[in-house]
């Protein structure tokens, strides 16, 4: 699992962001905590880079980092 702090602020825009994610990552378990100060992004599974996770919300307008 892997944890990202994001700016995503409202539930749209996290189901916009969940559902670019899963194309790339269809067997993973993706899902924002919109109620956490970092907006936090997690992501279950065992097929993705999180390099290509941030890329795809940055290119979706929003900032994304690993949350350490």
């Amino acid at each position: 699992m892997e944890i990202f702090r994001t700016n995503v602020e409202e539930i749209a825009e996290a189901k916009r962001v969940i559902s670019v994610l899963l194309e790339h990552f269809p067997d993973n378990k993706i899902n924002f905590d919109l109620h956490d100060c970092d907006k936090i992004l997690r992501v279950e599974g065992k097929n993705f880079m999180p390099e290509k996770i941030m890329t795809l919300v940055i290119e979706n307008g929003f900032t994304c980092n690993i949350l350490e």
